[in-house]
């Protein structure tokens, strides 16, 4: 008899059934009201399951707890995107360190951003402490496969960091960091910030305005020179969002035109004769892999169905045929 009935208990479904998850418990010595306690996360549980598949989630043991599978190289992705287009963009006026927001454009550039890297792991963003970054970032992060939540991290003294503490371990595992910092902020331009463009090389003249813009070492009036933001931002990147991918993480970095080409700059290796002719679009992800301790450009992802881009790290395959399964 007791034969027979472990036998026909190997044919039960653990999953669905109830009575059976009450008799074990009961062999084991629970109370009905430790039962009760039980059930009802077990429920939790399966509708938290079930939300994220109706969400087109990537449902596996993994990412369930926000944590990837383990690397089968020393690989990551690197995802850099300037910022969509600011109300001073718009305007043809200096920026700089002013900080203004995006554009109705801007918006929808940052959006059509988060589409195209909708299927591109991410486990930390990183954006500069001006609004219009974090604008696109935030936006960006909506169009993601998972939907997990982008949250800031407050950690500028103790009281911040009491005060933004998340209690709920299952609310960090379904939340993606974002970091903020000024050292990733657009190169400031000192007495030409307000100034419209085109007016100031009228003034000035075109030569000398292209210098303070696009030189390396040249400074504008009391602004910093690209030299000068690229020690800033380089020193950051190297001391905080290199040792990321070096760990594995999947980073994106959404900042501004200079303080990005600084990092190009750097990631490339060019000159400062070829990081002045180097443009960045408003709103353009760029994918770079970090392997074997080298960075490799691989250009801007055309979007989720774009299988060239997957084809470049075992990693970004296996994520997007898990992300195609729920779809």
């Amino acid at each position: 008899m007791a034969l027979a009935a472990r036998q026909q208990a190997k044919h039960v479904d653990l999953g669905t059934s109830t009575t059976f998850r009450k008799q074990r418990y009961n062999r084991d010595g629970l109370d009905k009201v430790s039962l009760r306690r039980i059930n009802c996360t077990l429920q939790i549980s399966l509708n938290r399951m079930s939300k994220c598949c109706s969400s087109h989630c990537v449902i596996t043991s993994a990412m369930q707890t926000n944590k990837y599978e383990p690397l089968l190289s020393n690989e990551s992705t690197l995802i850099i995107v300037r910022h969509g287009e600011s109300m001073w963009n718009e305007k043809n006026l200096f920026t700089g360190c002013v900080d203004v927001p995006l554009t109705r454009k801007g918006v929808e550039e940052a959006i059509e951003a988060g589409k195209r890297i909708s299927a591109m792991p991410f486990d930390v963003v990183y954006t500069s402490a001006l609004v219009r970054s974090q604008m696109t970032a935030m936006l960006a992060l909506t169009q993601h496969c998972c939907q997990k939540v982008p949250i800031f991290i407050h950690n500028d003294n103790e009281e911040a960091e009491i005060w933004n503490k998340i209690y709920s371990q299952d609310t960090k595992n379904e939340s993606i960091p974002v970091i903020k910092a000024w050292q990733l902020n657009e190169r400031m331009y000192g007495d030409l910030q307000g100034l419209n463009k085109q007016e100031t090389a009228e003034v000035f003249g075109k030569e000398q305005v292209y210098k303070w813009r696009r030189s390396y070492e040249v400074r504008p009036p009391n602004g910093e020179s690209l030299e000068m933001c690229l020690q800033r931002a380089v020193s950051y990147f190297k001391d905080n969002i290199e040792p990321q991918l070096m760990a594995g993480k999947h980073v994106m970095v959404v900042a501004h035109a200079n303080s990005l080409r600084s990092i190009i700059m750097y990631l490339d290796n060019l000159t400062p004769q070829e990081v002045i002719n180097l443009e960045l679009s408003t709103g353009v992800p760029m994918l770079y892999i970090y392997k074997d301790g080298k960075f490799i450009r691989r250009g801007s992802p055309a979007g989720p169905k774009e299988a060239g881009v997957y084809a470049y790290t075992s990693d970004l395959a296996r994520y997007k045929d898990k992300y195609n399964t729920m779809r």
